[in-house]
């Protein structure tokens, strides 16, 4: 079986192109991380270089594939919402019209849990519960149009089927444990509100597997989305503080309110949009509302549809992150 995985150069995209190398799947990956790509090609995966932005070779890209797994997007809390919309609007749109050209099998396109957070606590999310008016950031809201173009596909015929990962972590992991480990070992963590704050995350071999089932699922999956979390919440900074003491790195909290933070963020983003070009601010709104609201989501549909179930757990995944970072931090 053929399979092209869109933004095999990124985390998600580049874990998931290797299991399907592995299992004996022939594998073409795209992305705009030539470094990573050559490392792709030397696992038996055939690379090339291509932004989703670039309709006529994401079309031939899909020609002669029996599935497509769209990992690609720009994934940012800040920056300029046409970079966003070319990248997860444009980009998806490229993707489906070659799917539905060379008659692809199944698309499974990978979305975000974003789009359910408007600077509020939310707990247990499921798929169909009501969408904020208007979405948190440029990247939540130009997702939520991308999946508006798959749905649309779904309706003309393609067999699609999109997955809501939540904050994913493990080894190889730029984003969210790295940017955490940064802030501490700057010796001072904000801590915003009470700290009480329960979240989901998602080892990301867990997240691989998630894929894996939507590629065989049954055809009552097609055109469904769904939630994928390790589901197992855990207090946000009980998490930071066990990364940090097997870490062996001190730091402590500056305690901040949730009001002065979000007045401070509101502050910092109009000065950076008016004032510095667009420049990411050192605080978002949306970052407080991370770092001070608890969001969980429900993954019961994704057990019960897909036969999902997460395999490592996030203490096992905690410790396989560190063991990596200690080898690759420097």
């Amino acid at each position: 079986m053929k399979v092209l995985v869109t933004g095999s150069t990124g985390f998600l995209g580049m874990k998931v192109a290797n299991r399907l190398a592995m299992m004996g799947y022939e594998v073409t990956g795209t992305g705009r991380n030539e470094k990573i790509g050559d490392s792709l090609s030397k696992k038996g995966i055939h690379f090339v270089s291509c932004a989703l932005e670039n309709r006529e070779h994401m079309i031939a890209l899909c020609q002669d594939q029996d599935y497509v797994i769209h990992c690609g997007a720009l994934s940012s809390p800040w920056g300029k919402y046409k970079d966003f919309y070319y990248a997860n609007v444009i980009g998806t749109k490229n993707v489906i019209d070659g799917c539905i050209k060379w008659k692809v099998k199944r698309l499974v396109h990978v979305s975000t849990p974003s789009l359910y957070f408007y600077y509020n606590e939310r707990i247990n999310v499921k798929e169909d519960d009501v969408l904020p008016s208007k979405f948190v950031n440029h990247y939540a809201k130009t997702k939520y149009l991308a999946e508006l173009e798959v749905d649309k596909a779904f309706q003309q015929g393609l067999a699609t089927i999109t997955i809501r990962p939540r904050a994913l972590f493990g080894p190889g992991d730029q984003a969210i444990f790295p940017r955490l480990i940064k802030v501490c070992e700057k010796g001072m963590f904000p801590k915003i509100g009470s700290g009480n704050v329960e979240i989901d995350m998602t080892y990301v071999d867990n997240a691989v597997d998630a894929l894996l089932l939507c590629l065989s699922s049954g055809h009552s999956t097609l055109g469904q989305k769904y939630n994928i979390t390790n589901g197992d919440r855990v207090n946000l900074y009980s998490m930071i503080e066990t990364v940090m003491e097997k870490l062996g790195k001190s730091f402590s909290y500056r305690e901040i309110s949730y009001q002065k933070a979000f007045l401070l963020a509101t502050a910092m983003e109009f000065v950076s949009t008016n004032l510095l070009g667009g420049k990411e601010p050192l605080l978002t709104r949306y970052t407080v509302s991370v770092l001070s609201q608890s969001q969980t989501l429900s993954i019961d549909k994704a057990r019960k549809e897909l036969g999902y179930e997460p395999v490592i757990s996030i203490e096992q995944g905690t410790k396989e992150f560190i063991e990596w970072w200690k080898d690759h931090a420097n």
